[in-house]
């Protein structure tokens, strides 16, 4: 790091990955601050910075000798365990500040003497007691794989032996009774039983007769709505989708399929046509909710259908410290191995990250949001609106308005930016439109008509719950209407572009002002 990094870092304030100390406090509380970073994605302690306003103290020579002396015996004698730190000496603006560098930990979850385990939670830390946060960090560590536990009561009675016999032969080229081994030994060889003699969770999702009888949170809600909100009462097709992982792969795959535009696009008539959204887009979407659930905090996984783009909602927010930048990269670390391992030999799932980058090669938009509060990850695929346009049109000609290349009809919408029509200014996508006559709608935005905003139920829906509790916050709103972050901050940046919310005071001690109330 640099002195233009570290002036930039301190610009941002503190986060996750980033705390500041004026002052070595004490061994017990810098312990606490380790503890956080080794157990979440690591980070750095600043010291010579003051915590709350980001001002640069600096520390004297003397100072920086006695805090790197601390620093390693408390890094040795505070946390187990053991964690390994680095330290370093910026200068800026002619002032001295000691880096503490902390690396995620291979070995977690670490604590302190006491036994106290710490993460962070956003730029604060918090202690965790629950054992399925405990066991979490034990698996992030690989020393618990909750995939290969037994489930209770289960027994080899309880697999479609046509499932089994289906794998052996696709994956070795021969059936089970030709390996010469008692076939309890051949499927804990597969992880498929337990060494109890039980199934392993992996073993009923992949093999079960009915693995929702073990696992009853494991389906798939699949809803296709009319129109772009979830708050909706209309819908196309509504289906819980149940059985193994393969056969709820099929399910899903299909169950879009049938609710997606298609463009014959100079194909011969007897042709199915092209998708809005490609078809790998799919297959390698829904595979990765199925195999990279959180098992240790079962949910159903929502496939969720709108007229300008499909939702995919599993439960378990990124893993292993992994973020959405890295997940664009290629970079992966598979939650549950053997799942991804059966994954392979049984569906057409490569995992090793690349399923991720044959998605976005397709040339589509995909916004990742990973919403570490709710503990789900939430992919929203953008359909292809040259496929919604020709179906438009051919569906309703009588309107001039569907032409979008026409700008003597009014605003041309645009993916970009903004866009000049006779009428007045379009802005993108996801942001507010204006005409000559006042602000109309955008794609998944509000109306705004001559009497004033006509808001969606979604954006009524938040108005109120913060007119019930207008200290709420943005990660409680989300939960409340099963949202991701990224689409709250938008719905209330819309509200505020309406004049009828304000936030009063900072983000982090502030509250919410209703300004007026709409219809």
């Amino acid at each position: 790091m640099n002195t233009e990094d570290l002036k930039e870092t301190i610009r941002c304030g503190e986060t996750t990955t980033v705390q500041f100390k004026q002052e070595f406090t004490s061994q017990k509380e810098i312990a606490k601050e380790m503890i956080a970073f080794a157990n979440t994605r690591g980070g750095r302690i600043f010291f010579g910075i003051k915590d709350k306003t980001g001002e640069i103290i600096g520390l004297s020579y003397e100072e920086i000798q006695t805090i790197s002396q601390e620093l390693g015996n408390t890094a040795n004698e505070q946390v187990r365990p053991t964690i390994y730190i680095e330290t370093d000496v910026l200068k800026i603006d002619g002032k001295h500040v000691l880096v503490c560098t902390v690396e995620q930990g291979k070995n977690k979850p670490y604590k302190n003497l006491t036994g106290e385990i710490w993460v962070k939670q956003g730029a604060d830390k918090r202690r965790i007691t629950e054992n399925s946060e405990i066991l979490a960090l034990f698996q992030d560590s690989g020393t618990y794989r909750p995939e290969l536990q037994p489930l209770h009561g289960s027994s080899i009675k309880d697999l479609e032996m046509a499932y089994v016999n289906e794998y052996f032969t696709k994956t070795f080229g021969k059936e089970k009774e030709d390996f010469g081994m008692p076939l309890e030994q051949l499927l804990k060889s597969q992880n498929i039983l337990a060494g109890n003699g039980e199934l392993t969770q992996a073993g009923v999702m992949f093999f079960g007769r009915n693995p929702q009888h073990f696992l009853p949170a494991f389906v798939v809600k699949a809803v296709a709505y009319v129109g772009n909100d979830i708050a909706g009462s209309e819908y196309r097709d509504s289906r819980d989708i149940s059985g193994t992982v393969p056969c709820m792969f099929r399910e899903a795959m299909s169950f879009a399929k049938s609710n997606l535009h298609y463009r014959q696009n100079g194909q011969n008539f007897n042709k199915t046509g092209i998708p809005e959204i490609p078809e790998v887009v799919l297959e390698e979407l829904i595979q990765n909710s199925l195999v990279h659930l959180d098992l240790l905090h079962p949910a159903a996984i929502r496939l969720l259908i709108f007229d300008n783009r499909i939702e995919i909602v599993n439960s378990g927010s990124l893993f292993g410290g992994i973020n959405v930048s890295d997940l664009m990269l290629g970079v992966s670390k598979q939650r549950n191995p053997a799942m991804a391992e059966l994954s392979g030999r049984t569906m057409i799932y490569r995992g090793l990250g690349s399923g991720i980058l044959r998605a976005l090669k397709e040339n589509v938009k995909i916004d990742f949001d990973n919403e570490e509060s709710a503990n789900q990850f939430r992919v929203t695929v953008w359909k292809d609106k040259s496929v919604n346009q020709e179906n438009v049109t051919a569906n309703d000609t009588s309107n001039p308005q569907n032409d979008s290349e026409n700008p003597n009809n009014g605003p041309v919408n645009n993916d970009i930016g903004l866009v000049n029509s006779q009428n007045g200014l379009v802005k993108d996508k996801i942001g507010l439109v204006n005409s000559k006559n006042g602000p109309v709608k955008d794609e998944i935005g509000p109306v705004n008509s001559k009497n004033g905003p006509v808001l969606t139920e979604r954006q009524k829906a938040i108005l109120d719950i913060i007119s019930e509790n207008n200290n709420v916050t943005l990660y409680s709103m989300a939960n409340v209407l099963s949202l991701g972050t990224t689409t709250i901050k938008r719905e209330l940046q819309t509200l505020k572009n309406f004049g009828l919310l304000k936030r009063a005071g900072s983000d982090k001690t502030g509250h919410w002002e209703i300004i007026a109330k709409t219809n």
